[in-house]
C-alpha cells in the first residue's frame, strides 16, 4: 500500500520539480534575482530584502506592473480587469473608471447607496440585536453590508445579504426569495472564488495550481465551479442592463456607464472583468477595515467617547525615496499589514492602537499621512479610486453605530488573521449589541433611556 501511494506521488513531485526550474529559467531570462525555492518559497530573499514601501508606487505615470505569474495566477476569476491588467489594458480601464469616479451623479449614487442600506438594514438588524441579546458576528454582518453596497454601485442589483428593515434575517434573497436565491448563492461563490484564487499564491511549489486545475482536484474544482456561479450571474445582469439601455432606461451604476462611455469597444466578457474587479475592490476591504477598527476600539473606551463627541458637534454644526535600487523585470511587492507595525516607520509605538497619531496636536483635527507611508489606499498612478467611496462607508458606519449602540467585545477574544485577498478574522468577530440614551425599543415602539455610554 505505501509503495502503491509513493509510485503515485513521485509523477506530482517531478512535476513540481519541474515547474520550480521552468520559473527560475524565465526569471533568470528577465533578469529577476528572487529566486524560489521548494518547501521555502521565497522566504530566504523577502527576509534578506525587506524595506519599507516608501516610494513604492511613485512613478509618475509609469505605474508598476503585476507581471504576467500575478496576472496567471488570478486570471480565472479576474480576467483582464483593472486590477489584472498591465499596460495598455490597465490605462485604458483607468482613464475611464477615473473619469466615472469623479463625476458628480456617481458621487451622488454612491452616498445615496451607502445611507439606503446603513440606515434601513444595518442599523435596524443591530437595534434586533439590542432587543434579543443574543451576539452578533461583526465581520460577516459588515461584509454583508459591503456586498450589497458595491453590488448595488457596481450594476444596480441588489442581493440582499441583509435584510430590510424588520425581517428577522432568514430571507438573503430578492423579492421574497428564500436564502437559497441566485443572489444568496452569487454571494457566496463571489466569497469562495476570491478565497481559493488568493490560495493559488501560497503554494510551497510555485505552479502546482496548475496541476489541480488540469485534473480538476481539490480547491481548483471548487474554484472552477464557484467562478462559473460568478461568471453566469454577472452576465445575466449584462445581457439584461443592454436590453434595458437598448430601451432608454438611464442607470447610473457603474456598469451602465462604462457600457454608455464605451460604446460597443466593450464585449460581454470585458465588461464582466470590470464589473468583478469592482466587486472584488468593495466587498471585503471596508468590512475588514471596520472589522479591525470596531476591536481596536473595544480597547479604547476613551477614544470612542471622543468619537462620539465629534460626531455629536458635526451634527451641532451642520515615491523609492531611501535610495532603493529596483532592477528591470523584478517582482516588487509590500506588505501593509508589517510595515504598519515598523518602528522605523511610525515610531517605537508602532504595534499600539493610538489614534492620536492621526490628529494636529495644535488643533486635534485631521493630519493626513503621505499616502507613500500610510500605503492603505497605495500611492501614484494606482491609487484606489474607490478611497472617497470607502471613507464614506466607514465614516457613515462608525458615525451612526457607536451614536446608537455599544457594541461589547469579549476582553478574552483574540482575532486569528485569515490570509486572503484581504486581512479577515478566521472566526469573524461575535459583540453584544447594547442601546445608548434613549434608543432602547420598547415592545410598543416608542423609545426609553437606557444609558450605557
Amino acid at each position: 500500500m505505501a509503495l502503491a501511494a509513493l509510485l503515485l506521488l513521485l509523477p506530482l513531485f517531478f512535476l513540481g520539480a519541474v515547474l520550480v526550474l521552468h520559473a527560475r529559467r524565465v526569471d533568470k531570462k528577465a533578469g529577476l534575482q528572487l529566486q524560489p525555492y521548494p518547501l521555502l518559497g521565497h522566504l530566504p530573499q523577502f527576509l534578506a530584502n525587506r524595506q519599507p514601501p516608501n516610494g513604492l508606487d511613485d512613478r509618475g505615470a509609469h505605474a508598476p506592473a503585476h507581471g504576467p505569474r500575478f496576472a496567471s495566477l488570478l486570471h480565472d476569476f479576474l480576467g483582464r480587469g483593472i486590477f489584472n491588467a498591465d499596460g495598455e489594458a490597465w490605462r485604458a480601464q483607468r482613464k475611464a473608471a477615473s473619469y466615472e469616479f469623479n463625476t458628480r451623479s456617481l458621487r451622488v449614487f454612491v452616498a445615496q447607496s451607502v445611507h439606503s442600506v446603513l440606515h434601513g438594514r444595518l442599523l435596524s438588524l443591530l437595534r434586533r440585536a439590542v432587543s434579543s441579546g443574543q451576539p452578533v458576528d461583526l465581520q460577516d454582518t459588515l461584509e454583508r453590508y459591503a456586498f450589497d453596497n458595491i453590488c448595488r454601485v457596481a450594476f444596480d442589483h441588489d442581493p440582499r445579504q441583509l435584510p430590510d428593515g424588520d425581517e428577522d434575517g432568514s430571507s438573503a434573497g430578492p423579492e421574497g426569495e428564500s436564502a437559497e436565491t441566485a443572489s444568496s448563492r452569487f454571494a457566496d461563490a463571489f466569497r469562495d472564488a476570491a478565497n481559493l484564487s488568493a490560495g493559488r499564491f501560497r503554494y510551497a511549489v510555485p505552479g502546482f495550481w496548475k496541476i489541480k486545475k488540469a485534473f480538476n482536484l481539490g480547491s481548483e474544482r471548487r474554484l472552477r465551479e464557484s467562478i462559473a456561479m460568478v461568471h453566469g450571474y454577472a452576465d445575466r445582469i449584462i445581457r439584461s442592463r443592454r436590453k434595458e439601455m437598448s430601451m432608454g432606461c438611464e442607470k447610473h451604476d457603474l456598469l451602465s456607464r462604462f457600457m454608455a462611455s464605451q460604446s460597443d469597444s466593450y464585449t460581454e466578457t470585458a465588461l464582466r472583468d470590470v464589473v468583478i474587479s469592482f466587486l472584488l475592490a468593495g466587498r471585503e476591504t471596508t468590512s475588514s477595515a471596520l472589522t479591525w477598527f470596531f476591536w481596536l476600539l473595544s480597547s479604547r473606551p476613551d477614544v470612542e467617547r471622543r468619537i462620539r463627541d465629534e460626531v455629536a458637534a458635526a451634527k451641532a454644526a451642520d515615491v523609492l525615496p531611501d535610495g532603493t535600487a529596483v532592477g528591470a523585470g523584478w517582482f516588487v511587492a509590500y506588505n501593509s499589514y508589517a510595515t504598519g507595525r515598523m518602528e522605523s516607520v511610525w515610531g517605537e509605538d508602532a504595534r499600539a492602537y493610538r489614534p492620536e497619531r492621526w490628529l494636529d496636536t495644535a488643533d486635534g483635527t485631521f493630519r493626513p499621512e503621505s499616502p507613500f507611508r500610510y500605503v492603505a489606499f497605495h500611492a501614484g498612478p494606482r491609487i484606489c479610486l474607490g478611497k472617497e467611496m470607502a471613507y464614506i462607508q466607514m465614516k457613515s458606519i462608525v458615525a451612526c453605530v457607536l451614536e446608537e449602540f455599544k457594541l461589547e467585545v469579549d476582553g478574552e477574544y483574540r482575532p486569528r488573521q485569515v490570509p486572503s485577498l484581504t486581512l479577515r478574522m478566521a472566526d469573524g468577530l461575535p459583540v453584544r449589541v447594547k442601546a445608548r440614551g434613549n434608543w432602547l425599543p420598547r415592545e410598543d415602539g416608542s423609545n426609553r433611556t437606557n444609558d450605557v455610554s
